[in-house]
C-alpha cells in the first residue's frame, strides 16, 4: 500500500510539473539557438533572424525618434526603457525575472519570442525529439495565423501601418532541418 501511495504521488508529481514546465521555462538567448542553426543542414534559422528587423528592434528604440515617440505617448522614460516599448522590442518584454544569463535585451526579438523560452526543451530540442520539445514548451506558430504576430504588430505602435501575414512571413521564413 505505501508504494502504491508513493507512485501515485510520483505520477500527480510528474503531471503537476509538466502542465507547469512551459511556464517557467527561462529565456536562453539566440546565441545558443545559433550554436546549431546558423548550420544550413541545421535549417539555417538564426541566419535570417540575424538580418531581419527582429534582430534590431531593441536598436531601433535607442533613436532620438523612438524617444520622441515615447515622449508623445506621455511615457517618462526613454524607448529603451519604458516597458509599454519593451514589450514588443525585447523578447520577454526585457523581464529580468524571466531571464538567464546568456540572454541580453540587446538582441532584440529572438527565437525565442515566437517559438517559447527554452530553457525546459531545449536539449530535447537538440536530440531531435519534437514531440516532447513541445510537450516542454515549444511553439511552433501556424504561418497562416495574424493572430499570433498581432499581439505586437498592431495599431499599438506609432509605427503600424497594418499587418499583411504572408506578406511579413515571407520576410522572416525559415524551415527547419531538409528532410531525409
Amino acid at each position: 500500500m505505501r508504494t502504491l501511495s508513493a507512485c501515485i504521488a510520483i505520477v500527480v508529481a510528474v503531471m503537476f510539473l509538466s502542465g507547469t514546465a512551459a511556464a517557467d521555462n527561462k529565456f536562453v538567448g539566440a546565441k545558443f539557438c545559433g550554436m546549431c542553426h546558423k548550420q544550413i543542414e541545421k535549417g539555417g534559422a538564426y541566419l535570417v533572424w540575424e538580418k531581419s528587423a527582429h534582430a534590431k528592434a531593441f536598436e531601433t528604440l535607442k533613436t532620438k525618434e523612438a524617444d520622441e515617440f515615447a515622449k508623445k505617448r506621455g511615457l517618462k522614460t526613454p524607448a529603451a526603457e519604458s516597458p509599454e516599448c519593451l514589450k514588443c522590442h525585447v523578447t520577454g518584454g526585457g523581464a529580468a525575472a524571466n531571464v538567464e544569463a546568456t540572454f541580453k535585451k540587446e538582441e532584440g526579438v529572438t527565437c525565442e519570442a515566437c517559438h517559447g523560452a527554452a530553457s525546459g526543451f531545449k536539449m530535447l530540442h537538440i536530440k531531435g525529439d519534437l514531440a516532447k520539445s513541445k510537450e516542454a514548451g515549444m511553439v511552433i506558430p501556424d504561418k497562416t495565423d495574424a493572430k499570433f504576430c498581432e499581439k505586437c504588430h498592431n495599431a499599438e505602435s506609432p509605427t503600424f501601418k497594418g499587418f499583411k501575414i504572408a506578406e511579413m512571413w515571407a520576410k522572416i521564413e525559415h524551415h527547419g532541418p531538409p528532410k531525409k
